[in-house]
This record gives structure tokens, C-alpha cells and sequence, in this order.
């Protein structure tokens, strides 16, 4: 028998990837859920995936979170549902490879709104409803690259160490009222969202440089139900966010040049 659930959560970028998995992992423990993206026929594709678990109270939205207005919209979503937000869970992403003065005025303003300025602004509609019921959990996608200084990823890389700086603000914010916000950085995931070749691919895995995307959402989870402040999660990965901080911009230019073109061929 299909049960409505007691709780809610709120999913970005929930059309394919991680959000899929998000969605489904979220709809077997019982919760309700908000899909939202920009892309309709695929949005609903997870939706049936989710209903298969037997779990009503599941919707969606579509919407450009590059947008404006998008957290407004993904707000009357939910106030049309009829639903209160509990979990959010701000996946939504992309990635370019290219240096900010080559990157077009267009591609730099939907990267800043989808990582920064769009998932700021939805915890700021659904936090205080979270705080006044006494519970709620946060979880901000952050990565690896938030610490590194490398030419072709510094756009993203800052709008990543953005997301660091606001989540920790938020959580003391919240701190004492029941709202935990967790602030998780990935390394490389395998999805879409890195153009990698499988040869490629299955080298990054071997290496412990690349996690599967179930792996990813699993990590992410428990750190966001225990009220984690901050995870990331693999060796390599940790390793690589302490020492990059300490290399040289002499030695980071130079390793740009010699690696740059291999990188971006990489994504295409």
C-alpha cells in the first residue's frame, strides 16, 4: 500500500545523474519529494523511478535555476504541492573547461547562478520554515576543485569555495534549532557532468580519483542525516584538497600549459 509520507525533500538537478539517484534513494527510505530541473521528459523519467518504490507524494517542477526568479518558482512549486521543504538538497550543476577571460559573459552568469546565487537564495525560502518546525537538513555540494588554483577550472573551483564559506555561516546560523547544513567535496563522480572516455574513466576509478555515483550519493546521505558539517570523502582526494594549496603558482602555470589541452579534449 502506497503511504504518504511525513517528510519532504527538495532535489535540484534531479533529471539524471546523482539527482536520479538522490530521488530514489530518498523515496525507498519513505520521503516525499520535489524533482526539480530543466529538463521535463527526463525530470519525469525519475519521478516514475521514484513512484516504483511505492511512495506517493512525489512532484516536480520544471524549471532554469539559471534563472532569476528560480528560487521564487521552486518555492510556488512547493506551495502549490501543498508541501513543507525538509531535505534540500542542492545538486544541481555543470562544468566548463576553459579560462575565465576565454569563457563567454553568458556561460560565467548561469555557472554563478546555478552554483551560487540560486542555491543561496533557496535555503534562505526553506531554512526558516525547517527552524520553526525544529527540523531540517541541508546538504551543498561543494568539490575538490574549491581548494585548487588551476587555470581552466577557476570559475568553477570559486564557485565551489563560495559554497564552502555560506554553508559554514548557515550552520552556525542554525546551530541549537534542529537544522544541520552539510557541505560535501567530490573529487571526480562518474556522470555526465565529466565527458570522460570509459578507458579514461575506468583509469580515474583504478587510481581512487573517480567514485561511482551511487557510492557518491551514499557518503552524501549518511554525512547529511548525522548533521556533518563538512565530508570529503577518499584518500586521494583529501590528499589532493591539503596540498594544493601549498604549490606555487610558478609551478601551477606550468603544469596549465603542459596539461590544459589535454584536460579540455578529455570533456568534448
Amino acid at each position: 500500500m502506497n503511504e504518504t509520507p511525513k517528510k519532504y525533500a527538495l532535489i535540484t538537478g534531479a533529471a539524471s545523474g546523482m539527482g536520479r539517484i538522490y530521488a530514489e534513494r530518498l523515496a525507498a527510505m519513505g520521503f516525499g519529494l520535489l524533482l526539480v530541473d530543466i529538463n521535463g521528459p527526463a525530470l519525469e523519467e525519475t519521478a516514475t523511478l521514484a513512484r516504483a518504490t511505492g511512495r506517493e507524494g512525489i512532484f516536480t517542477a520544471v524549471v532554469d535555476l539559471t534563472a532569476a526568479d528560480a528560487a521564487e518558482k521552486v518555492r510556488a512549486a512547493a506551495d502549490e504541492a501543498g508541501i513543507t521543504v525538509d531535505i534540500l538538497i542542492n545538486n544541481a550543476g555543470m562544468l566548463f573547461l576553459s579560462e575565465i577571460s576565454e569563457t563567454s559573459p553568458e556561460r560565467l552568469r548561469r555557472m554563478m547562478a546555478l552554483h551560487c546565487t540560486t542555491p543561496l537564495l533557496l535555503c534562505h525560502e526553506f531554512i526558516p520554515g525547517m527552524k520553526e518546525r525544529g527540523w531540517g537538513r541541508i546538504l551543498n555540494i561543494s568539490s575538490m576543485a574549491s581548494g585548487m588554483s588551476w587555470p581552466i577550472i577557476g570559475m568553477y573551483a570559486n564557485t565551489k569555495r563560495f559554497i564552502k564559506s555560506y554553508s559554514k555561516e548557515l550552520r552556525m546560523e542554525c546551530r541549537g534549532s534542529g537544522v544541520s547544513v552539510t557541505v560535501i567535496s567530490f573529487g571526480a563522480v562518474d556522470t555526465p557532468l565529466f565527458g570522460f572516455n570509459d578507458k579514461q574513466r575506468r583509469f580515474l576509478k583504478a587510481v581512487g580519483a573517480m567514485i561511482t555515483p551511487e557510492k557518491a550519493v551514499d557518503k552524501a546521505l549518511k554525512a547529511m542525516f548525522k548533521g556533518r558539517k563538512k565530508v570529503t570523502p577518499g584518500f586521494l582526494t583529501r590528499l589532493v584538497t591539503a596540498i594544493s594549496p601549498l604549490a606555487p603558482d610558478w609551478l601551477i602555470c606550468a603544469l596549465a600549459r603542459r596539461y590544459s589541452g589535454v584536460l579540455k579534449s578529455m570533456q568534448k
